[in-house]
């Protein structure tokens, strides 16, 4: 079962991301997210999650699949993701230090190139997908000392609310 949400926020060429203070992904930039509670939808949680983390109330998020990971062959879960368009005239300055960590406005270029060490090292495998496409995906990475070393992409049959 997938416990947890992620959403990327994005504005024009650029994401609000953050960098978390606290595992897993500590010191890394990423989307907006967390543990989806007790009676909650992915997309309930997910709105939940932005609000919490950033002040910003979305009325709603586009689901775009599920990503999920192995570590040394243990699973270890995943994540629901999505993608919400912010508003040209939202105005949200950064870099803003909320309980989670930092969240700074960061360009879809750097995001994704390939000698950028500040991101996780699979959101370049499958972000550009999430931004290319309506459909939705499963994607699974296989970590072994921290390293991702395989991936795949299965297409989702129905979406998750």
């Amino acid at each position: 079962m997938i416990r947890y949400t992620i959403c990327f926020l994005k504005q024009g060429s650029r994401f609000l991301m953050l960098n978390r203070f606290h595992p897993p992904t500590m010191g890394l930039w990423n989307g907006v997210g967390g543990k989806i509670e007790p009676g909650e939808s992915p997309l309930v949680s997910v709105l939940r999650e932005v609000w919490e983390e950033t002040g910003i109330r979305l009325e709603t998020a586009t689901y775009k699949g599920v990503v999920s990971w192995k570590l040394d062959g243990n699973s270890m879960g995943g994540m629901h993701a999505f993608l919400a368009e912010l508003p040209d005239d939202l105005i949200y300055a950064t870099p803003s230090l909320v309980e989670e960590g930092v969240l700074a406005w960061k360009e879809k270029d750097w995001l994704l190139h390939p000698d950028n060490a500040g991101v996780p090292e699979n959101l370049p495998l499958f972000l550009p997908v999430m931004l290319s496409t309506t459909d939705c995906f499963a994607y699974h990475f296989d970590y072994s000392k921290g390293r991702v070393v395989a991936h795949e992409k299965r297409p989702m049959p129905e979406l998750i609310k």
